[in-house]
């Protein structure tokens, strides 16, 4: 699969994921899961009349290129680039370590999506891989709900993220 069609196929789970524009307590305005409070170079304008196909140009700027999700298998490149959107990448790539120590691949936990991650994800049975992967952010929101008890109501729509 070509970087552009898994790109594509990525994208779509987040904005599924994400939605339109809404007016988040916590973030201020957002609109395709870009928030005022996370994107600085953005005004209140830009973000209430950005287009779907703006989103898409921006996540592929700023959340795909920088990062070596195409590299990965499939399910768990979407899977974790999904992830990094709304947790971020490092702790996304954390939840893909532990996920891969869990089924039987040693590697560091440090939040790199370096070679070792790549490689091992690679080799990594991906219907095992993904299984884990879910289970981990699934726990990552869980302690997060737990540091954060504020964010409870969060929780629900967060765990039906991690497993779907």
């Amino acid at each position: 699969m070509s970087d552009d069609a898994l790109f594509a196929d990525a994208v779509a789970v987040v904005l599924a994921h994400e939605g339109g524009y809404w007016d988040d307590p916590a973030a201020g305005p957002t609109n395709f899961g870009f928030a005022l409070k996370f994107n600085p170079d953005l005004t209140v304008d830009a973000i209430r009349h950005m287009t779907r196909g703006q989103a898409i140009a921006r996540y592929r700027e700023k959340w795909w290129q920088p990062w070596r999700w195409h590299e990965l298998p499939r399910g768990i490149a979407i899977k974790t680039f999904d992830l990094a959107i709304d947790m971020g990448p490092g702790d996304a790539v954390r939840c893909l370590q532990r996920a891969l120590r869990a089924a039987g691949k040693p590697v560091k936990d440090d939040g790199a999506l370096g070679t070792v991650t790549v490689t091992a994800a690679a080799d990594a049975d991906e219907g095992r891989l993904l299984a884990a992967l879910r289970s981990e952010s699934a726990a990552h929101y869980r302690l997060t709900v737990a540091a954060h008890p504020d964010r409870s109501a969060d929780l629900t729509g967060w765990l039906a993220r991690a497993y779907s």
